[in-house]
């Protein structure tokens, strides 16, 4: 399977429906280049701290700031690329084969994650030099 780069993540509108009293976003599955099948969030992260920091081989993975803000560091390796997040409507997609960290948590941020894959563990690539070496074995 070739690897993704970082020009393939995507910074998705997902859209938002305004009311006098609060804005809604609607999230289906077909919103997404990929099946839903796992849905998480990470909260209580305190200002200024980092998550993430892994690639997967084979799970897409789509980011949304639900509350507060995050930027996401994108490596493949051979380019970076940072994005911000701080709009509940706006998300980015994450193919399978780009290292990604979640960095500088704004107090309060909550990260909502929308996977392909059911959690498997031997999915993940949590080193960053076995990530290098993964790449160049394409």
């Amino acid at each position: 399977m070739a690897k993704a780069t970082i020009f393939e993540c995507a910074v998705l509108d997902l859209g938002k429906i305004n009311s006098e009293s609060g804005n809604i976003t609607v999230i289906e599955n077909n919103d997404f280049p990929f099946e839903v099948k796992r849905v998480f969030y990470l909260y209580d992260i305190a200002g200024g701290e980092s998550r993430g920091a892994h690639a997967h081989k084979a799970c897409h993975q789509f980011l949304v700031a639900a509350s507060g803000s995050f930027e996401v560091t994108l490596d493949d390796g051979r380019y970076k690329r940072q994005i911000f997040l701080n709009r509940p409507n706006i998300g980015l997609h994450i193919p399978p084969g780009v290292w990604a960290s979640e960095v500088n948590f704004s107090s309060g941020a909550i990260c909502l994650v929308f996977a392909s894959h059911h959690y498997d563990e031997r999915d993940y690539i949590r080193d960053y030099s076995a990530y290098l070496d993964y790449i160049k074995h394409d």
